[in-house]
């Protein structure tokens, strides 16, 4: 089965291919020709979906966000999976998980975000209005542990989860450099603790 029978909507394949070159690559070293090459779609096909390559790095980001709030979405409310300190905890492991087991490709925006911030207006709000999101769903999830009695009540729930999100992010981007897991196992050391049980002395 050819990857493009994967996706019968055009816009979606280009997308998705585009993804697996920038994860390759990067969003500035992919060229158009060799997106279209790779996709098997005609120059014309890319302009009638996207205005341009930044139009599409923008896309490219509302999709991937999309994807991940989805893929989290249930791990972070669900209370079939814990109360809401053994979610958040859960969610912070998975960080690890993937890197340990070489998975962190998945992470679209840490990729981008040092790349693209400086280069493309339009890119960046695109990843600031998709950590935004992250972080609120992050939020809830304290607030609900807060309700439950796992969360200390004390703890400001969006102040706790920008600076949470901020952690990691920052951990992810020193694994990149350092090829070490120290920056992500340090991040979940100084996660545990600031969302220490209520019963904790």
């Amino acid at each position: 089965m050819s990857r493009q029978s994967l996706y019968p909507d055009t816009r979606e394949h280009i997308l998705a291919v585009g993804e697996v070159l920038i994860h390759g690559r990067s969003f500035t070293a992919m060229g158009l020709s060799e997106l279209l090459s790779e996709a098997k779609v005609p120059k014309g096909s890319f302009y009638h979906y996207f205005k341009s390559k930044e139009d599409f790095g923008v896309a490219l980001l509302a999709r991937y966000f999309a994807g991940y709030r989805e893929r989290v979405g249930d791990l972070l409310t669900d209370s079939q999976h814990g109360n809401g300190r053994e979610r958040l905890l859960a969610y912070f492991q998975q960080w690890l998980d993937n890197h340990a087991s070489c998975e962190s490709q998945s992470c679209l925006a840490v990729k981008l975000a040092a790349e693209v911030s400086d280069m493309s207006e339009p890119m960046r709000v695109a990843l600031s209005d998709g950590m935004d999101a992250i972080v609120r769903k992050l939020a809830a999830c304290i607030r609900s542990g807060q309700q439950d009695g796992s969360i200390k009540p004390q703890l400001p729930a969006d102040d706790t989860a920008y600076a949470l999100y901020s952690l990691w992010l920052g951990a992810a981007l020193m694994y990149k450099t350092q090829h070490s897991l120290a920056p992500l196992q340090a991040a979940m050391t100084h996660t545990q603790g600031l969302l220490l049980p209520c019963n904790a002395a």
